[in-house]
């Protein structure tokens, strides 16, 4: 999990997808095929390569071809944005969660059919290929996941909060704000009473006939909460002083190279990693490997000490770090750290706050120029 594959990565998405990644996408052909995305998200949700790298580089070899690409990069802006004048959806599945989790432990029949779904063995076919690969790979086309977290949801009936739970522990792209708000869609949440619903002839289109469920909810209800997260103002970042200062590394940014750092002179840098909740052995190495990557790069490039640190790591002066989006991250950071924010960031979260056709009218005047 290095920049470098990251680069490799767009460099082969650039030259196999191109016009066709539109027309392909939704297709799941399953592990061990070429992936039909971009298979970039590992790299993304540790920003070791940056969306307006990826754009860019996009929109340089597909041109007008490259629109469904980009509005997908956008997607994941979009629910930072989100979740970030949304925090309470971020709190709110960690507290279900672990309400859900109780119930697990009092509901004998509850359990039984949430060890069924995490272990692959409820009978439904393409449900349970999915569950093992996911913990075997780490991995799963995003279609198959919207397909999941429907059956989870809906024909299963189990608490959405712990499929949450359940992916963001096993991806190895798991993003606290795609996962999260991806759930809540699927569910009927994020936008009230749209929800998604997997079909059979769904699945069995886009899978090239590999599956072929039966005994689906295909006509559910969306769920309903009582007290929909509440938005409040985006906080303000702040700005990197002159002089020198220690760059704290978290794993929601580990690309220091590209920082705005204005006149501050980096002279040590330190690695803080605050892995998912649950995470699996995959994801705390892939965190880990991305960050000693990071490390490595931030030494030779600012010229200075580079090393992990605990949380509470007071470097003897002023502290600056990339902005957090709400997640493990912003959780464990020490007080007292100077923010600051990119600007794709800066322009793009403020017309996140509702739904994603605002961002999407938008995204012309947003591409890096």
């Amino acid at each position: 999990m290095t920049r470098d594959a990251a680069l490799d990565r767009l460099s082969a998405f650039l030259a196999q997808a191109g016009p066709a990644y539109a027309g392909a996408r939704n297709t799941d052909r399953g592990p061990g095929a070429e992936p039909t995305t971009s298979a970039l998200s590992p790299y993304l949700r540790r920003r070791l390569i940056t969306e307006a790298e990826v754009v860019e580089a996009a929109e340089r070899a597909f041109g007008e071809g490259s629109e469904k690409f980009v509005s997908e990069v956008f997607w994941r802006t979009y629910f930072k944005g989100h979740l970030e004048t949304h925090p309470g959806a971020w709190t709110d599945v960690l507290s279900l969660a672990a309400a859900d989790r109780a119930r697990l432990a009092a509901e004998p029949g509850l359990r039984r059919t949430y060890a069924a779904a995490v272990e692959g063995r409820t009978g439904i076919d393409g449900f349970d290929a999915w569950a093992r690969e996911l913990v075997e790979t780490g991995w799963l086309h995003n279609h198959a996941r919207m397909w999941f977290a429907s059956i989870w949801i809906f024909t299963l009936r189990l608490p959405w909060a712990l499929g949450a739970e359940f992916f963001l522990a096993q991806l190895i792209d798991g993003d606290p704000a795609s996962n999260t708000l991806s759930w809540r869609w699927v569910a009927g949440l994020h936008t009230r009473g749209k929800h998604y619903v997997a079909r059979a002839e769904n699945i069995r289109r886009y899978t090239d006939g590999r599956f072929d469920p039966v005994g689906l909810d295909e006509y559910p209800d969306p769920l309903d909460e009582p007290a929909p997260p509440r938005e409040v103002p985006l906080p303000r970042a702040d700005a990197a002083p002159a002089g020198a200062v220690a760059l704290l590394l978290h794993l929601d940014d580990l690309n220091p190279e590209s920082l705005p750092l204005g006149e501050a002179r980096i002279v040590r840098v330190g690695g803080h990693v605050a892995h998912a909740p649950g995470a699996s052995d995959r994801v705390r190495e892939a965190d880990r490997a991305a960050m000693a990557d990071a490390l490595k790069r931030a030494a030779a490039h600012f010229a200075c000490p580079a090393d992990l640190v605990p949380a509470a790591w007071d470097a003897g002066c002023p502290t600056v770090t990339a902005w957090a989006p709400v997640g493990p991250s912003a959780d464990a950071l020490p007080a007292g750290c100077l923010r600051v924010r990119r600007d794709w960031d800066a322009a793009a979260w403020p017309l996140a706050t509702r739904g994603y056709a605002r961002l999407r009218k938008a995204i012309p005047r947003l591409m890096p120029r």
